[in-house]
């Protein structure tokens, strides 16, 4: 029996758990994947407080990591299968797992497009990592596909790499904060395909080029390219959750202020939830809450 499980080593995982420890609570973190998450695609963090300049996605984990550690909180490595609300337990592919309390930190996936030849390709051409897989289009023509912040922070850094990095978005403005567009507009290797979108991924053995739709005008025209990033948004981790707890029409945890879902005792933080903003300083805040919250509850049970 623990007093507190946590469920995701993102962020905001990683936060809560730091909480967690320091209010002596009796806690296990479990992470199916590296400790980090999804913001470990991005290889720096430029708008994190106190780090001029930005800092090392790496080592900021590498930080939390120690700082966690160092409390005595346990983390797991496995996958969670099942969690029974009532219960207040946590089944995995070792076993099961109890606690008086559960903050669920399970982050998001990336969305998809859906078209044909996304599937067949991914891993052939097809990525949702430029960090990943940067190194692999030295001197190559890639393209990548949104216009959020996301886009933006990859264009750059794959421009690094690439011999050109084309940005297919379907609106005629991009998303993205104006410093990033302003780094975007000053690489001479980035070009924008706007008020386009890609109805086909196209290739034999693997990514020969890209069907681009023009929204403007209706045209279709095949555009030449070594890889296709993909960056268009993301979907909760949440279906082992399906029908115990309060969640929207796309799966994320609906909350309230203090992070509490709609199970008692169950609470949520990170990218898992339904927010208007989804960042890691703003991840990192709901941990502290969802901890404090967790701390409270557990307090007030007896």
């Amino acid at each position: 029996m623990h007093d507190l499980i946590i469920i995701g080593g993102g962020p905001a995982g990683l936060t809560a758990a730091l909480y967690a420890g320091r209010s002596r609570m009796d806690t296990l973190l479990i992470e199916k994947m590296s400790l980090g998450g999804r913001i470990l695609m991005s290889e720096m963090i430029e708008n994190y407080p106190g780090f001029p300049g930005g800092i090392l996605t790496s080592e900021l984990i590498s930080r939390m990591e120690k700082q966690v550690r160092e409390l005595g909180v346990k983390i797991e490595s496995e996958e969670v299968l099942e969690l029974d609300c009532a219960k207040k337990t946590v089944k995995t592919s070792n076993g099961l797992s109890e606690s008086r309390a559960i903050i669920i930190a399970s982050g998001s996936r990336a969305r998809k497009l859906n078209v044909p030849g996304e599937e067949k390709y991914t891993g052939r051409g097809v990525s949702y990592c430029a960090t990943c897989d940067a190194p692999f289009y030295k001197e190559k023509k890639v393209v990548i596909v949104g216009g959020g912040n996301a886009v933006a922070e990859e264009a750059v850094y794959l421009s690094r790499f690439a011999s050109s990095v084309n940005i297919v978005h379907r609106r005629q403005d991009l998303r993205a904060s104006m410093i990033l567009q302003e780094k975007m507009q000053q690489d001479k290797k980035i070009n924008f395909i706007l008020s386009s979108v890609i109805t086909e991924i196209k290739g034999s053995q693997k990514v020969e080029a890209v069907r681009i739709k023009d929204l403007l005008s209706g045209k279709e025209s095949d555009f030449n390219c070594d890889g296709v990033f993909i960056y268009i948004g993301y979907e909760p981790e949440t279906v082992f959750l399906k029908g115990k707890v309060q969640m929207d029409e796309s799966g994320f945890i609906i909350c309230d202020e203090i992070m509490a879902t709609s199970a008692e005792g169950i609470f949520a933080c990170g990218d898992c939830r339904k927010k208007s903003l989804y960042q890691v300083i703003n991840a990192c805040g709901d941990g502290a809450v969802a901890a404090d919250s967790a701390y409270k509850y557990i307090a007030a049970k007896g």
